[in-house]
């Protein structure tokens, strides 16, 4: 039995209630070698299963488009670790047959093995997909620790841009040709204002109705939902302490942390982690979400304060989990479906019709990354913020908020709210004030607001991509 710790000194009593909140626990990330791998075949299990049953690719193509990476181990504040020794080491596994991809189906699920004998055991993992709710994660696990009932989502529609022919001139048409033999992992290429479209391209297996991965593009979607709460007064300003379920107690360290914070990279947030030597280690993690078979906002939320809140940018997935883990706390605390919910605030409110949330192993959508839309949803995505975040004539965000979201944290920073900016000339050719939502693998939804034209890219993970060509289309969208 548990009993309150003695005032050695000061015998003032605690002004706190009895049954005051808890501190959260903290969850420490296991980097041990077992550990690695297991997150190695579960995250080659997820892209498996999102290429297959998201995207709709047969296992031909998927193996044709697969790109081997090693995972799990993170970096410090300033530092990524090396991982060429892991890279090489999973190649050649790979390379040597000894990394098995089994495939079902009926089930809608990949299972990954990694044997070895002089390793120990064979190592498993797996992902499954359901309809609405992606690519899931499921690691060592058997089966979902939540049911996934089917999700009402609004019906599809034309506009804003209908079924016209493309608008736009012989030079982006130019454009686009090269950036698409250059960049051979390109899904599809659309240039478009919020009334027309200019250009639309599609590359191998590209089609008009294929999601396609957002990988970390979601981080904008999820700042934008985070915008429809504060329009809708579930949430009051960007300034206020985060509310995370789990962060309630007023003495714990995580109130310093704002929204502002966390949709900045600016949290201070890192895991504490058994490292590969079984030692103590920091890790400031980039993607534990697409490879741990566990309760995402759960995990995000148990995460220590390591640096000041405000203080340093990091990158960080963990934050944005934080924010969907608000997200479902405002929705069902007013006795809302909370799937239903999430795409009725902004998917389906803008007729993104074919986009999906990620879900993870528990039902949560994941906030960081790993969404799938089609090359039209993502337009009607920038479209929202060429207008202003209005949409048919009805406010979705609040004034001010694509401001805010577009705008860099502070001189010398590209990074804005979930948006980075072209004041580092990425871009050569465009404007210093053109931001971008940015996945994983040069996913892009670049906005030209002065101009009102969106161009959106959507390409296989880890495919590399022609950044000058993309730039190239860019240049002949001014030209127009």
């Amino acid at each position: 039995m548990t009993r309150p710790t003695g005032p050695f000194f000061d015998r003032t009593p605690l002004l706190m209630p009895a049954r005051s909140p808890a501190l959260p626990r903290p969850y420490v990330f296991d980097a041990r070698p077992r550990a690695l791998r297991g997150k190695v075949v579960a995250f080659l299990a997820k892209r498996y299963v999102d290429m297959l049953y998201v995207t709709g690719l047969s296992r031909t193509a998927a193996d044709g488009r697969i790109r081997l990476r090693a995972i799990g181990q993170s970096g410090d504040l300033t530092t990524e670790p090396d991982l060429a020794p892991r890279q090489a080491e999973l190649e050649a596994a790979w390379k040597a047959g000894a990394i098995a991809v089994a495939h079902d189906d009926g089930d809608r699920r990949v299972t990954v093995t990694w044997t070895d004998p002089a390793f120990g055991e064979p190592v498993r993992g797996s992902a499954i997909a359901r309809p609405g709710y992606g690519g899931i994660v499921l690691g060592e696990r058997a089966e979902l620790a939540f049911e996934p009932t089917p999700i009402r989502r609004a019906p599809a529609v034309d506009g804003p841009w209908g079924k016209g022919a493309p608008a736009g001139s012989p030079a982006l048409e130019r454009a686009i040709d090269g950036l698409l033999s250059s960049s051979p992992g390109i899904y599809g290429v659309l240039v478009a204002t919020p009334e027309s479209i200019l250009a639309e391209r599609y590359g191998a297996e590209g089609a008009p109705d294929r999601p396609t991965p957002s990988w970390s593009m979601t981080k904008a979607v999820t700042a934008t939902l985070i915008g429809r709460l504060i329009q809708e007064g579930w949430l009051g300003s960007v300034y206020d302490p985060a509310p995370a379920p789990l962060w309630t107690d007023p003495r714990d360290v995580h109130r310093l942390i704002t929204l502002d914070h966390l949709l900045r990279m600016r949290s201070g947030l890192a895991f504490q982690a058994v490292d590969e030597k079984g030692e103590g280690a920091l890790y400031f993690e980039n993607n534990f979400v697409y490879y741990n078979g566990e309760d995402a906002f759960d995990t995000a939320q148990r995460a220590i304060v390591a640096t000041l809140p405000g203080s340093t940018y990091r990158y960080m997935n963990t934050g944005l989990n934080v924010l969907g883990a608000i997200i479902r706390d405002r929705i069902e605390a007013r006795g809302l479906p909370y799937h239903e919910t999430v795409y009725g605030l902004l998917a389906d409110r803008i007729g993104m019709a074919g986009y999906q949330h990620s879900a993870d192993c528990v039902g949560n959508f994941i906030g960081s990354g790993s969404g799938a839309g089609t090359l039209r949803d993502y337009g009607r995505f920038g479209a929202l913020f060429l207008q202003d975040g209005v949409w048919d004539g009805q406010r979705l965000l609040p004034e001010g908020w694509v401001d805010y979201v577009t705008s860099q944290t502070h001189v010398g920073s590209e990074y804005a709210a979930c948006f980075r900016s072209n004041v580092n000339g990425t871009f050569p050719s465009l404007p210093a004030d053109t931001v971008w939502a940015s996945g994983a693998s040069d996913q892009r939804i670049i906005l030209l607001r002065r101009q009102r034209v969106a161009i959106v890219v959507t390409n296989e993970t880890e495919h590399p991509m022609d950044l000058a060509a993309l730039d190239g289309v860019g240049r002949a969208v001014l030209d127009l």
